[in-house]
């Protein structure tokens, strides 16, 4: 979606950059789903269904949060290579 088509949406600015951010709500929500999943009564098949949805969000918001840890190390390992390059290129 471009910039433009974002432009109006009423929803919460995420800055993708902000992957300390992104990890605590994501923590967060996972909590969250734990706790919802945990701690519900299943009396009808209509409670499981909605246990079911909230381990189906648990798992996205794990593996989203996976996403997101893997993302943050590879930028901070792209900034290392990049000081180490500039080191590398003023000492010859």
């Amino acid at each position: 979606m471009s910039a433009d088509a974002n432009a109006g949406a009423d929803g919460p600015e995420v800055d993708t950059t902000d992957y300390d951010g992104m990890l605590a709500t994501l923590d967060v929500a996972i909590e969250e789903a734990q706790y919802k999943i945990e701690s519900g009564r299943v009396r009808s098949p209509e409670n499981d269904r909605v246990r079911i949805k909230w381990v189906r969000a648990l798992a996205y918001a794990v593996n989203v949060r996976r996403q997101v840890a893997n993302d943050r190390d590879l930028q901070e390992l792209a900034e290392e290579i990049e000081e180490l390059k500039a080191e590398q290129e003023a000492g010859i």
